[in-house]
Parts: structure tokens; sequence; C-alpha cells
């Protein structure tokens, strides 16, 4: 059974991946896609969760009786949080049946993104998940300008 204390950390962890989600999903807001500031705090938040999950079930199944009948392989909670946010990226997808264009694709990637620095957090690996986060809003904020200046010299 898990301390309270470690419980905590956890919380925290989770409170961190939401809060640099938050940042990702506040350029997602303000671009008017369907999936915001809730929705990206929600998926970091829940990887950051699954991630302090499966570091506290290896925990209490390393105890002598466990080792020989319990087996914890912590990428197998990684690819089950990838394989979920691909179901709620999917619906963030919109294709029109008039044009060829597709909409969500990069709501989609940030949702990935965001479970990626949820998954960062919950592994207390903070270095990481801020510099992913750095990484990601010069994508979204800074290359959409570039972007659309290409766009307007054309």
């Amino acid at each position: 059974m898990a301390d309270p204390g470690a419980e905590l950390l956890i919380i925290a962890r989770v409170t961190g991946a939401m809060a640099l989600a938050a940042i990702i999903g506040l350029e997602r807001e303000k671009a008017t896609d369907s999936a915001g500031l809730r929705t990206h705090m929600l998926v970091a938040g829940a990887a950051a969760l699954i991630a302090g999950l499966g570091r506290l079930a290896a925990d209490d199944f390393t105890d002598e009786r466990y080792r020989e009948l319990v087996r914890v392989e912590p990428f197998e909670l990684i690819s089950a949080v990838i394989a979920a946010v691909g179901f709620v990226g999917a619906g963030a997808i919109i294709k029109q049946s008039d044009t060829p264009a597709v909409q969500g694709l990069t709501t989609a990637a940030s949702l990935l993104m965001v479970a990626g620095i949820g998954l960062a957090a919950g592994l207390a690996l903070y270095v990481l998940a801020a510099g992913a986060t750095v990484l990601s809003l010069f994508v979204l904020l800074v290359l959409r300008l570039v972007e659309a200046r290409l766009m307007n010299r054309q």
C-alpha cells in the first residue's frame, strides 16, 4: 500500500503536467480549435496520473512474494496512453467531404505532445517536460507566423 506522501507527490506531478499543458491548450484555444485549454490539461494530467500509478504499482509489486506472480512493464503503460490519445486525437480531426482540406491535425498532434509531457512529468522528468513545452510553443506560435508570411508571399 502506497503511503499518502507518495500519492501527494503524484498529485503534484499531475498538477505540473496540467500547468504545462495549459500553456499549450491556451494557444490552441486562441486558435479556436476543437480541443483547447481543458482538453489539453486533462490529457496531460491523465498521462501523468497513469505514469504515477505505474510507478506506485511497480513499487508495490517489487516485494519478494510478488516477484514470480506479477511483472510490471512501464512501456505497456506508455503505449496505453499513446493509444488512448489516438482516440481522442481522432475526434479532433475533421475531414470535409466537399473539400480536400483536413482540419484538426495540429490539435491532434498537440494532444499527443501534451500526453508525452504528462508522462514525463508523471515520471518526474521535469526538465524534459518543460523543454518539450517550450518546443511545442515554438512550433505552434513562432512557426505559425513563419508559415503565414511564406503563404502571403506566394
